[in-house]
């Protein structure tokens, strides 16, 4: 039986076959379930990169931010993958997993992972065992702590680096601080430190070993990481080992367990 490995996000679907499939999460219940069709195929079982709200346990969407139109409904039902083996893990998790198991978190007994993209994701995992909450997700959250006028997420995640900036990407900031400009330089200093500050008690309490980061800000690592290096008192803090494949390296890992 054909299995595909799907890494569900808000704009695209990322297959293991190399497709991307448009979708749009605030769109209507048809074009959802349009697009996770067309992502399926012809497949027979599925797994299932995904964030939360969601119930992994049950596969069935919990979101109202995103994929509302969908909420309480199972994606198995959708996709016409009824009775089929479909396993389900947060997308955080899944990195997580993936460098637990064959990337830069194997054999670390406690490790972290922080992911940066339009959001921010956090994932620990102990013994190997990564902590969840009841419904599958990631134990702790950093996206929504408090900080400043708001929550850290405004200020480490793609919003945080371009805080001031116009019409362009983190990429070509990080392009802007690696030809020397100074302002683009501190920015990334800046974010790094204010993570680290914010991170600080849970990667002591917890005893973190190896600090890992994901998502395509991950790629500017030499830029921010020093700071949180020279904050943190975490053995080794670097990069996930496949930044393009982290996610379906730990969907492989999800369907060897």
């Amino acid at each position: 039986m054909k299995t595909i490995l799907l890494d569900v996000g808000g704009t695209f679907i990322k297959c293991s076959d190399g497709r991307e499939i448009p979708i749009d999460s605030a769109g209507s219940r048809e074009s959802i379930v349009a697009s996770l069709r067309e992502a399926v195929g012809d497949a027979g079982a599925a797994a299932v990169a995904i964030p939360g709200p969601f119930d992994y346990g049950r596969g069935v969407f919990l979101m109202k931010h995103k994929f509302a139109s969908v909420y309480g409904e199972s994606f198995a039902d959708i996709v016409g993958l009824s009775g089929c083996r479909c396993r389900f893990i947060h997308d955080v998790n899944a990195m997580l997993l993936g460098e637990m198991t064959c990337g830069a978190g194997k054999d670390v007994s406690r490790v972290a992972l922080v992911t940066l993209g339009t959001g921010l994701g956090f994932s620990i995992g102990i013994d190997g065992q990564i902590l969840m909450n009841e419904s599958g997700g990631p134990k702790l959250s950093l996206w929504n702590m408090p900080y400043r006028d708001g929550i850290l997420e405004d200020y480490v995640s793609k919003r945080g680096f371009l805080r001031g900036y116009e019409g362009i990407t983190v990429k070509d900031l990080a392009d802007m601080a690696r030809s020397g400009d100074a302002a683009a330089a501190a920015r990334f200093r800046e974010v790094g430190g204010i993570l680290a500050e914010a991170i600080a008690p849970i990667m002591k309490e917890y005893g973190i070993e190896c600090l890992l980061f994901g998502g395509q800000i991950s790629r500017s690592f030499d830029l921010f990481g020093p700071s949180l290096q020279e904050i943190l008192p975490v053995k080794r803090i670097s990069p996930v080992s496949d930044i393009s494949n982290a996610t379906f390296n730990g969907l492989k890992a999800l369907l060897a367990q």
